[in-house]
């Protein structure tokens, strides 16, 4: 079984219901048989991801999130083995940080093997390339007595392109997540600022999952990958806004039924319970709910 569960549901300056990440869990069985998964993964961790986080495993079905000792009630950090990040907005990575941090100095795997725990940050090769100079260097680039680099907290896993596919890589046993360009912010043309969202397959029955990342409205790109997705979590703009970095709710209002029926709606703003947008839970999957455990592959 694979499980997806919104740490936030909101867009980047939402105050309500927290930037949209997201806890992947992989499990050999189901949450109701197994106490702990067999693959943990955070996809993108924003400014508003620790705090979400710690509001998580306050639920009982993840307390197992949490540390033990002088560390209980905050999240264990070493339970999460990798990181994938889609693209460098403080909304995805700002909390990247701090995971880095306290799995170094602080998280059970630490102190049990008396070394650093490196859990994997992958990410698209062009993503990897800026991760650390553009967004990590800053706070994590010095320690006591010399200076640090990515390594020093991470077992890095660069995704390279293949042919013309972005690349994949895999989730627990059986499930693989492939990798996909968005065409979220342009600085000449489509494409050409890094940003990616992932297509989660069971390799077994061949049904995928798409969680679109940031991306702009882009029909022509996505409508297959639509069409052959089972389920779509897909980022909404509620408002329309000339050269918006996000499909507004009346773009996404243009595909036909069948595709709209199984996509639910996330990375929105704080007014989504609006009555005027009473229509999303009738044309639409509906808005995603925080902190819900979504299964994807039974």
């Amino acid at each position: 079984m694979l499980t997806l569960t919104f740490l936030g549901t909101g867009s980047a300056f939402a105050r309500r219901n927290f930037q949209s990440n997201a806890l992947i869990e992989a499990w050999a069985d189901s949450p109701a048989s197994q106490a702990v998964p067999d693959d943990i993964m955070l996809l993108d961790f924003g400014s508003t991801g620790p705090r979400a986080l710690f509001q998580l495993i306050q639920k009982q079905e993840f307390a197992y999130l949490q540390g033990q000792g002088r560390n209980h009630g905050r999240a264990d950090y070493g339970r999460i083995k990798k990181l994938f990040v889609t693209h460098l907005h403080a909304d995805h990575v700002g909390g990247v940080e701090e995971f880095a941090v306290l799995n170094r100095y602080a998280s059970s795997e630490s102190r049990e093997a008396s070394r650093a725990f490196q859990p994997a940050l992958i990410a698209a090769q062009d993503v990897m390339e800026r991760i650390w100079t553009n967004t990590l260097c800053g706070g994590l680039g010095a320690m006591n007595g010399r200076a640090a680099t990515i390594d020093d907290y991470f077992d890095v896993q660069p995704v390279s392109r293949v042919d013309d596919a972005c690349g994949s890589f895999e989730v627990g046993r059986g499930y693989t997540a492939s990798v996909f360009a968005t065409d979220h912010v342009r600085i000449k043309e489509k494409y050409d600022w890094p940003s990616y969202g992932l297509i989660f397959g069971d390799d077994r029955t061949g049904e995928t999952v798409l969680f679109s990342g940031d991306t702009r409205f882009d029909p022509q790109e996505m409508r297959p990958r639509f069409e052959n997705a089972t389920t779509i979590f897909h980022d909404v703009l509620l408002e329309s806004q000339e050269g918006a970095l996000h499909a507004s709710i009346e773009q996404l209002q243009t595909l036909p039924q069948d595709i709209r029926g199984k996509m639910t709606l996330y990375h929105y703003g704080d007014n989504w319970d609006d009555p005027s947008f009473d229509f999303v839970s009738r044309e639409f999957a509906g808005f995603a709910e925080p902190q819900r455990r979504y299964t994807l592959f039974a």
